[in-house]
């Protein structure tokens, strides 16, 4: 009778687990001898029982170490080449649909510009020509509150150009009533302050000056 197809399952039976597991693991590492034998190979193998317990193989023991070495060096080049690759790839990928995007940015900027308008349907030149006149809307709305705006500064500029107008005319005013409003001074007429002395009188004067 043929050998039967086993269940790959967890065998339930603890007994029977620990005797499979005795069998295969011998055969395990007796094929890894026989393959680095007939083929001249470097071949490694690992094995933890449930328990923790370590079982290993190794075509050369005393290289275990640099095999793991060699293992993880090389499993982080393709990771690396890999992951290079992956960027290349989102990389082309970006580029592909921004060169959409400006490619359908540069054919709306000629159709509204008033190009291109063949290939366009009837349909199509409706939609444009709204838009266009949504957009003319805009414009228009836009210069206007910037009218309004500047309109706005100048009033208000204006207002406070009047407010320091009256200001500095008040101020005058209040300075020339000052200037009225100060009693003048009196005339200097005491002639004895001329120069040269006292006025010279009427008196007789002898004959021999």
């Amino acid at each position: 009778m043929g050998r039967g197809k086993v269940v790959l399952k967890r065998i339930e039976n603890k007994i029977n687990r620990q005797v499979t597991f005795s069998k295969r693991r011998g055969g395990l590492l007796k094929k890894a001898h026989e393959l680095s034998v007939l083929c001249d190979v470097e071949v490694a193998a690992i094995v933890f029982s449930s328990s923790g317990r370590l079982f290993e193989f190794c075509s050369t023991p005393s290289s275990m170490l640099k095999m793991i070495a060699r293992y993880r060096s090389l499993k982080n080049d393709e990771s690396k080449a890999t992951t290079s690759a992956n960027e290349t790839q989102n990389n082309y990928q970006e580029y592909l649909k921004l060169k959409a995007r400006v490619d359908y940015l540069e054919h709306s900027r000629n159709n509204l510009l008033g190009e291109d308008l063949q290939p366009l349907s009837i349909n199509e030149l409706e939609q444009l020509e709204n838009q266009v006149e949504m957009s003319v809307k805009q414009i228009r709305s836009t210069k206007m509150q910037v009218m309004i705006d500047q309109q706005c500064d100048l009033n208000s500029k204006e207002q406070i150009l009047q407010d320091a107008n009256r200001n500095l005319r008040k101020k005058a005013q209040e300075a020339l009533i000052t200037v009225e409003a100060e009693p003048s001074q009196p005339a200097i007429n005491d002639r004895s302050l001329q120069i040269g002395g006292p006025p010279v009188s009427n008196a007789f004067i002898p004959g021999w000056i």
